[in-house]
């Protein structure tokens, strides 16, 4: 017997609508930096351009991600295609660990370089700080789609990188103007690819534990079997499995062993709906099967497991 609990659209509409708003951002100061970056000779502006670029190659995977999430479960696809969030978010990963080699090998050539080029600070102090509104702007458009999609997350810290990289791109562009230190780029390069790194390999790391269907980290077994041995009748439970079809869309399923009081009386029915409202209640558990059976038939299960 199974009982199945199904879960709500996490705001894959409000999440749409955000991503175009940060995109159409995106979009126009890529473009307001990249032409900074040459007009000013800017490597740092021009690696927080380069980093703008592939947050809105992010940025356009993403919002394709969240249409293709949003189609109907079918027979071939009995999940739906929730998991296109987790491939648009390991896409995100790799353009940023692209980019942050690319600068790094850039920089490095620079600031080894006997003649770095003529940076202009002012133009590239006043480009940056457009480049900083913009990106705080697009961060609080992204904020609240962030916590519920790694599918979000991943645009998320895409423009949390880049304005932490305008930050860094101000600050150079400040000690060239005040101290002629124009190697300052080269180093505001390095700092952008190191703020990069770190965000990239966190999300990938994420999307590598969806895939390989590993227990979500905020999920306890021991805590979940527990309340299940603690509803009326339960007296055993095994192969419990817990997985996410993406973070925050947990799946449950686990045999219960009941009395036989539960098959005899007819209880079978609220047993079910008990254990979903509490997979549901306590643990966030969108999607939720339960296998009961009497003691009997677990004693003869070929391989049980806990």
């Amino acid at each position: 017997m199974s009982h199945e609990h199904s879960g709500h659209d996490h705001g894959s509409g409000a999440n749409r609508t955000r991503l175009t708003i940060a995109i159409a951002i995106v979009a126009t100061v890529l473009v307001v930096e990249a032409v900074g970056a040459v007009l000013s000779g800017s490597l740092s502006l021009f690696a927080d351009a380069g980093h703008m670029l592939s947050d809105l190659v992010g940025l356009i995977i993403a919002l394709v991600a969240t249409i293709v999430a949003a189609r109907p479960a079918n027979e071939r696809h009995s999940f739906g295609y929730q998991r296109a969030e987790v491939f648009g978010a390991l896409v995100n990963s790799l353009i940023l660990i692209g980019v942050a080699v690319f600068v790094t090998v850039e920089a490095v050539i620079r600031l080894f370089s006997a003649e770095p080029g003529e940076v202009q600070g002012g133009l590239m102090l006043a480009v940056a700080g457009v480049g900083l509104i913009a990106n705080f702007v697009s961060l609080m458009v992204l904020r609240g789609g962030a916590k519920t999609s790694i599918n979000m997350r991943g645009a998320y810290l895409e423009v949390l990188g880049d304005l932490l990289g305008s930050i860094a791109v101000i600050l150079a562009a400040v000690v060239i103007l005040t101290t002629g230190f124009e190697k300052a780029d080269a180093i505001a390069s390095l700092l952008i690819a190191a703020m990069i790194v770190p965000r990239a390999v966190s999300l990938l790391r994420d999307v590598v534990s969806v895939l390989n269907q590993s227990t979500p980290p905020t999920m306890d077994v021991q805590q979940i079997r527990a309340h299940i041995l603690g509803e009326p009748g339960v007296v055993d439970v095994h192969d419990v499995h817990v997985w996410a079809i993406t973070p925050g869309r947990h799946v449950f399923s686990a045999h219960v062993v009941v009395t036989q009081e539960v098959f005899a009386q007819g209880d079978t029915g609220p047993l079910l709906d008990s254990l979903g409202s509490c997979l549901s209640g306590h643990f966030d558990v969108e999607h939720s099967t339960f296998q009961l059976e009497p003691a009997e038939h677990a004693e003869h299960e070929a391989n049980p497991h806990r």
